[in-house]
């Protein structure tokens, strides 16, 4: 359940950073490539931050 939470999210943090970029500044691509980044660096090492702050919430 956790990890098509964790999906979800970064799915939705990528198709949010497009939409400012459109229509706010393209500087929000950053944020697209850091989301991508993040989710480069958990498959290399099987740590993921959101993991642990859905843990702190309760969620299993």
């Amino acid at each position: 359940m956790r990890e098509r939470i964790i999906r979800a999210i970064a799915g939705s943090f990528i198709l949010i950073s497009i939409v400012l970029t459109i229509y706010v500044n393209i500087n929000w691509l950053w944020f697209t490539a850091f989301v991508g980044l993040n989710l480069l660096q958990s498959s290399i090492t099987k740590w993921c931050l959101m993991e642990d702050i859905l843990k702190k919430f309760g969620v299993e």
